[in-house]
């Protein structure tokens, strides 16, 4: 499995990292990058191929990230792009200053 490559354990102990892997056959930590990894294969790659080049299949890609990210909306973040979730959210902690103070 590429999770447990020896190259992979190193760079986390190099990183002084925790490993976030399961068991063998153990989706868990790996569940929401399977989500997206599906949505980008439903909603991109198979519903706008074939694709004729590499460079239009990495076209593609940029386009989708972005579309994906500043302009779909996604229901499990109050049905806005992530962007905006991200800027609502980072907007609503207290300021360096205000913590400063405390």
């Amino acid at each position: 499995m590429q999770y447990r490559a020896i190259r992979y354990t190193e760079r986390l102990a190099d990183a002084e990292a925790v490993a976030s892997v399961g068991a063998k056959g153990d989706s868990y930590d790996n569940a929401m990058a399977e989500a997206l990894n599906s949505l980008f294969k439903a909603e991109l790659i198979r519903n706008k191929g074939p694709w004729t080049s590499i460079n239009d299949l990495e076209i593609a890609a940029a386009e989708y990230i972005d579309w994906y990210n500043h302009r779909r909306v996604h229901g499990e973040i109050g049905y806005v792009p992530p962007v905006e979730a991200e800027t609502i959210f980072y907007s609503n902690l207290p300021s360096i200053k205000t913590m400063e103070r405390v």
